[in-house]
């Protein structure tokens, strides 16, 4: 049972008249080792006979605790790939989150690790992934622009030199 679940329970015994030593003994009878403690079951019976009627979390105000948006994941991997060797409080000031949340996003959304003073990908995923956007939109932008340049330029392989030595 979760703790929305022992809140309700607990609300539902206060209701019923029982004091928080009785709602203890109901809830350890009935749920046993996931049963809430007696401090939390005291607060919560507390907190009713004040008034409360809702036994949801109140909001909180302050920063959200969601920033791993696909936006802010987006916007810290361009800021990477211009510059690798920034620290994570550098980063962290940059885009105005906290220095853990900045490393948690470097660390387990854009599978990066520091070495030796760089932040590189771990299996350059996500790298590959943008290299692979990024060439052809500029080959097109190019191609758009002058057709009969681009053409003349655009190589297609490279040259390998081998050497013979008798």
């Amino acid at each position: 049972m979760d703790k929305i679940g022992h809140r309700y329970a607990i609300q539902y015994f206060y209701l019923k008249g029982l004091s928080p030593a009785g709602i203890k003994s109901e809830l350890d009878s009935t749920i046993g080792e996931s049963a809430p403690l007696y401090t939390m079951i005291k607060n919560w019976v507390a907190q009713f006979k004040r008034g409360r009627t809702s036994c949801e979390d109140e909001h909180r105000t302050g920063r959200s605790y969601e920033v791993t948006t696909p936006k802010t994941v987006k916007k810290i991997h361009k800021i990477i790939l211009d510059d690798h060797q920034l620290k994570v409080q550098e980063l962290a000031d940059i885009v105005d989150l906290s220095k853990s949340a900045v490393h948690r996003i470097l660390t387990e959304n854009l599978d990066m690790k520091k070495l030796c003073s760089r932040w590189v990908p771990r299996l350059l995923i996500i790298d590959h992934k943008q290299h692979r956007e990024d060439v052809p939109m500029n080959c097109l932008a190019m191609f758009t622009k002058n057709k009969t340049e681009f053409l003349r330029r655009f190589i297609t392989m490279d040259e390998t030199w081998v050497h013979h030595y008798s």
